[in-house]
């Protein structure tokens, strides 16, 4: 099977884990999903992130975060920029997720962060998803 959207990939595997119920979720690794995991942690939207050899790439375990009342913290992940129609935004021009309740994940020059960031700093890039 060829994967030609990674990141569609580790998005769909974190929304299915959500939606059934399980605890954590294993995606196989690479240095952008560690990056989009890195912000889900410091966001609040996952419990834990952890990376387990498995002697090839990596596997992200990836540890869901829930409400007491079991409904989970990510109520929805959206794709944005895709191989086929890239999505580019300057930090002026970006748009906000549901007025700021939500966040977007945006690769830049300076790294992956979220579109706060990206105002906060000054810089645009290609904005990757939406979490809310």
């Amino acid at each position: 099977m060829s994967m030609t959207d990674p990141i569609a990939d580790f998005l769909t595997r974190i929304r299915n884990a959500c939606k059934a119920g399980h605890r954590k979720v294993d995606i196989p690794a690479s240095t952008l999903k560690r990056e989009v995991a890195r912000i889900l942690l410091e966001q609040g939207y996952v419990e834990d992130v952890y990376v387990v050899d498995d002697g090839k790439q990596g596997m992200l375990r990836i540890y869901l975060r829930y409400l007491r009342d079991g409904r989970p913290v990510i109520r929805g992940l959206a794709r944005r920029s895709k191989p086929g129609l890239r999505r580019y935004a300057g930090a002026q021009t970006m748009d906000r997720v549901l007025n700021g309740l939500g966040i977007a994940i945006v690769s830049t020059s300076k790294g992956v962060m979220t579109d706060a960031e990206c105002r906060r700093i000054g810089v645009g890039g290609e904005v990757l998803c939406h979490v809310w």
